[in-house]
């Protein structure tokens, strides 16, 4: 019951609209944070949805949605391979190209061992 209360108050303060500037002079007026990412924030304004990255904010509203060290850590970074890589299978162009690209592999491979063998 802790647990559930405490992720309705995270989602909530999430989903508040908020103002703030960027250290560049940009404004986001009534921005609904719709994700914190390893490298940013994606928000969602009336002209559309954003991606602000951690640079570019001030250190207040910086340190307030991610506190901790914005280098993603091991975790994260195969997260990222995993998503790239699932990717990378989903689209059929891709997954053909890489199925290819591995044949080829295997064949040169089997041509290689078979050439050596050959030759003795």
């Amino acid at each position: 019951m802790t647990t559930l209360g405490m992720l309705a108050i995270l989602s909530a303060s999430l989903v508040m609209a908020e103002d703030f500037k960027t250290i560049n002079g940009k404004e986001y007026n009534d921005a609904t944070i719709k994700r914190v990412e390893p490298d940013g924030i994606v928000v969602k304004t009336k002209s559309g949805i954003s991606k602000v990255y951690f640079a570019e904010l001030p250190k207040e509203v910086h340190d307030r949605l991610l506190p901790t060290s914005t280098t993603p850590g091991v975790a994260q970074r195969e997260l990222v391979e995993l998503k790239s890589w699932v990717t990378t299978i989903k689209n059929p162009t891709s997954f053909v190209l890489l199925f290819i690209g591995a044949a080829s592999l295997i064949v040169a491979a089997i041509s290689a061992l078979v050439r050596n063998r050959l030759r003795r």
